[in-house]
Formats: C-alpha cells, sequence, structure tokens
C-alpha cells in the first residue's frame, strides 16, 4: 500500500523492480554520490518522504595500502556521507509533522570489522554509530530511527566481496541471508519500533562479544587479493 520511490544509477534495473510493483513505483536516475544534486531531486518527488531508507552502498577489498584513494572516498561517501545528508534532508519536514521513519543499512562490519574491509567496516561502523545516535536524540519527536546490521546476504556485491580473498569457500561458508529474508525484518522492525535489525539472527554474537569476535576475525580471515580483485556497488 506504499508508494515507492526508487532512487540508483541504472535505470534497466530501476524499471524492472517498478514493473513487478506495478504504478505505486517512481524511478529516479541519480547518482547518490553527487551530493550537490541531492536536494534537486529530493525537491522534484513533490511529496514528502513517510519512510527513508539508506540502503545504497559501495565496498573495496583489498590490501588497506593497495586501495586507490579516489575507490576509498567513493566508499565514505556513499556508505557514510550520503545517508547523513539524506536524513538531514528528511528530518525537518518528519519533524514538522511529528511523523516519520528512517532506515539506515549498515553492517555486521560495523560490529565486527574484516581484514581486507578497512574503509568499508569504518564507514559503516561510523553509519552504525550516528544512526544509533540520531534515534537518542529523536525520541519523544515521533521519528523513529532503525539501525539494520546484515551479515553477509546473497547478493552480486557479496559475490564481488568474497572474489577478494583468496579462499572464496571458507568466506562464502559463513552463515548468510537473503534480500527478501532481510526485507521482511526491516519491515516487521518498522512497524513494531524496534531500535535495530541484526540479520541472520546469529550474527547478534557481535555485538555483544566484540572481543571475541575481534580474535576471531583476526585468527581467521584470510589476507584479501590484490585490490582490483573485489569493488562493487549496490
Amino acid at each position: 500500500g506504499w508508494q515507492v520511490t526508487m532512487v540508483a544509477r541504472r535505470r534497466d534495473r530501476l524499471e524492472a523492480i517498478a514493473a513487478e510493483l506495478g504504478p505505486a513505483a517512481e524511478v529516479v536516475v541519480a547518482d547518490l554520490c553527487a551530493i550537490e544534486d541531492l536536494r534537486s531531486w529530493l525537491a522534484s518527488l513533490g511529496k514528502p518522504i513517510d519512510l527513508l531508507v539508506n540502503n545504497a552502498g559501495t565496498v573495496a577489498v583489498g590490501p588497506f595500502v593497495d586501495i586507490d584513494p579516489a575507490d576509498a572516498r567513493r566508499v565514505f561517501d556513499l556508505d557514510l556521507i550520503v545517508p547523513l545528508a539524506l536524513c538531514r534532508a528528511a528530518l525537518p519536514e518528519m519533524l514538522a509533522r511529528g511523523a516519520g521513519t528512517i532506515v539506515n543499512v549498515a553492517s555486521t562490519g560495523a560490529l565486527g570489522p574484516s581484514p581486507g574491509m578497512v574503509d568499508y567496516c569504518a564507514a559503516k561502523a561510523g553509519l552504525g554509530a550516528a544512526s544509533e545516535a540520531l534515534r537518542g536524540e529523536l525520541r519523544g519527536t515521533g521519528v523513529q530511527v532503525v539501525t539494520v546490521y546484515p551479515g553477509p546476504t546473497d547478493t552480486p556485491m557479496l559475490r564481488t566481496a568474497t572474489a577478494g580473498y583468496p579462499d572464496v569457500r571458507a568466506v562464502r561458508s559463513l552463515p548468510s541471508g537473503t534480500p527478501a529474508a532481510l526485507a521482511r525484518r526491516i519491515r516487521r522492525a518498522v512497524e513494531r519500533h524496534r531500535a535495530r535489525v541484526i540479520s541472520p539472527r546469529v550474527y547478534t554474537f557481535f555485538r555483544y562479544f566484540p572481543s571475541v569476535v575481534r580474535r576471531l576475525l583476526d585468527r581467521f580471515t584470510p589476507p584479501p587479493l590484490p585490490a582490483s580483485a573485489g569493488s562493487d556497488r549496490r
């Protein structure tokens, strides 16, 4: 029953999804990294935002010293700066109405940073921390914030990222979820006013036992391949 506006770079993919959703779906073709254009296409929507989902992201996998600074900058822009800019742009109207929801999709990499994904984990940790802080700041305003920490999820981005490690089978053997299952959990969290989602649930361990997770990741994460092997945007 919601009217959905999808914003991304690839028109063909957006229109394919819109065709499945029907007339309630709207497509906006924009590169979210072009932050200077953000307010113009937001204004073009011509309607208030009831639910903002910050899901766009990118990852660069490889030894930290090998990552191109331009690639690292894109990771921080898309995974941290853009979501916060969208929150800042959508919030005034939500606060004026006393209603609205923001969903920020971080990563379990924010809770248990993995070697070989330094910039990605740093950006997602920043988004997770900002989202949690914003939730507390907005308490009592009628605007809710849901912070999402997905573990490995079966997407092209995951397959590209895991290709950045020599032992792909070991990395892909980690517990993983599906986009549909994650979407259902996010929807329930919004409906039930939950503060956060960690999915699959086994990764809740990351939040409560960070020192153990740190030792395990340091011990068992294989060293990454050269940086060119794994990078992608979703």
